[in-house]
Order: structure tokens, then sequence, then C-alpha cells
């Protein structure tokens, strides 16, 4: 008896092909979520020249890469030029990001500033660089950002980096802030937005290494295990092991605040609420003190 040959289906995908199929997946699932932030929160508009800050870590590799595929098929035509500061640390590797920044052919300055000695000068042996490193680098970014006329300065945090600066916020200030996608800076002179607001750090470290950017990593901050930011990545981490998708959720409600929910009379006009008619608001001084006894109570004693 003759065996029926049934027709042969299509070959299953090498791992290779499910490989690249995978990251063409995840390569679109991120300029989605990039440009879906972009529109959410006015990022980028007609004629900005937008100084994209390059570190060398995934974040803004990544941010870069993503940035100049979106800049391509932008319904608004903006300019991008990556700036790296070279903050003279030991062993910094300064000819990876020219190298690459030439190879791909993108616009590109790189700074060159010695804050690492500044640092590792007024900082104790044992506490943390992150506050005074920051501040430096910052101040050397917004220096050449205002000299060259940039409009944005994009950075590279993600939306796990909101979501653990809301709870290094929480824990270790007393207050309810984060690190918003987009912000005015101090002075006025400098719009900030971060890109990827909405991209998870799984995302784009498996995106940076498909991509095989040419990471350096940073040893000055690397090394101290003590940051308050690691503590709290590591309680994110156990979270989201125990229950898949809990910092999704926090993250979505970082965008959907309710004020008259919380306990802030400076964004709430809690005295208002339910007052009746033409009511004295409430005296602090005299609930404080004690003595708060009414007017007609005190005329009462006094009358014989």
């Amino acid at each position: 008896m003759n065996a029926t040959l049934l027709p042969l289906s299509d070959p299953l995908p090498t791992p290779s092909r499910r490989g690249a199929h995978e990251a063409n997946k995840l390569a679109k699932r991120l300029r989605h979520q990039v440009g879906r932030a972009i529109a959410d929160f006015g990022m980028i508009e007609e004629g900005d020249k937008v100084m994209v800050c390059l570190s060398g870590g995934k974040d803004s590799y990544t941010m870069l890469d993503i940035l100049l595929q979106l800049q391509k098929k932008a319904p608004v035509s903006f300019s991008i030029t990556a700036v790296n500061l070279d903050q003279k640390q030991p062993g910094f590797p300064e000819h990876v990001l020219p190298e690459y920044l030439k190879s791909i052919g993108v616009d590109h300055h790189i700074l060159e500033q010695d804050t690492y000695s500044v640092v590792t000068r007024v900082v104790p042996e044992g506490k943390t660089m992150c506050s005074l490193c920051s501040r430096m680098r910052r101040g050397a970014l917004y220096t050449y950002a205002e000299e060259q006329g940039f409009t944005k300065i994009a950075l590279g945090h993600h939306r796990d980096d909101l979501v653990a600066t809301f709870f290094l916020n929480l824990f270790f200030h007393s207050k309810i802030s984060g690190m918003p996608p987009k912000l005015l800076s101090d002075d006025g002179k400098h719009v900030v937005i971060r890109p990827l607001a909405y991209a998870r750090e799984e995302d784009i470290a498996a995106y940076a290494d498909a991509r095989a950017f040419p990471i350096i990593p940073c040893n000055l901050c690397g090394s101290q295990e003590n940051l308050q930011r690691k503590q709290v990545k590591k309680m994110m981490d156990a979270w989201e092991k125990d229950t898949p998708g809990r910092v999704e959720q926090i993250a979505r409600a970082l965008g959907d605040i309710r004020p008259s929910q919380l306990s802030d009379p400076k964004l709430f006009d809690f005295l208002s609420l339910g007052k009746r008619g033409d009511a004295d608001l409430p005296d602090a001084h005299a609930w404080l003190g004690g003595d708060g006894g009414r007017a007609e109570d005190a005329g009462d004693d006094a009358t014989p």
C-alpha cells in the first residue's frame, strides 16, 4: 500500500529567523512607545534642535537609535545632535563613542570636563557620588545646550526609572514626586524630554543587545552597592517576579493623579469643600492654641 504524501508546510523558522522576527517586533514596539510619548507630551515640535545626551549606556544608545528611525517619517522636521560628556574618568574608552557616531553618520559633539576629579575629591570615601556627579554633568550639558541654541534636551530615562524615582522620593524624602516625561529646567531656559518614558528597561536591554551597541559601563557610580536607587530596584524586581505587571500598573498610576484623593491643600481646596454659606474659614492659631472658645461663650460669662 502506497503512503499518501502530504504537502510540505512552510519550514519552521530557524533560530536566526526567529531572532530577527523578535528583534523587529521589539523595534516596532519601542518606536510606537517613543512616538506615543512624543505625541502625548508634545516633546518635539517643528524646527526643534534636539540635543540627545549620550552616555554610552544601553538607554541613551536606544533613545538615539529610535529617534533617528522616527525622524525619517516624523510629521515635523527636527534635527538631532548626539552629545557626550567625557568626564575624564580613568580608563574611560574615549574613542568608542566618536567612532560609533561617525559610523552611523549622526551629527555629534564630545564635551570634555574633568568632573571626575572634583567628585572624588569632594565626596567622602564610602558616600554616594551620584548627586554631585549628576549636578555637574547637568550643568555642563545645559551650558552647552544654551550656547548652541538647542531647543530640547533628550535624556534616556525609561519607565522603570520614573517609577523608581517616585519611590525614592516617597521613601527617602517624604514627598510624592517623580521624574516627569517633560519638564522646564529651574532657570526656565531648557525643556528636557524623556522619549523612553513608556519603554520598559527589559525591552531596552534586549534591544541594545540585539543591536550590539558598544556599551560603556559607568564604573564611578556602578561600583557603589549601597545606593538608594539600587535598593528600590531590588524591591521592584521582587515585585515584578512575584506579581508580573505591577510596575506597569504603578507607571500608569503616575499618569492618573487624583489631587482630591490625596492630602495636599496646595493642590486641592479642602477649606472650601462643603463649606456652608458665609462661615469663616478656620483660624489655625485658635485651633492649635487650645483657646478657641466661642465669642458668645465669653460674653455669657461676663453677663451678670
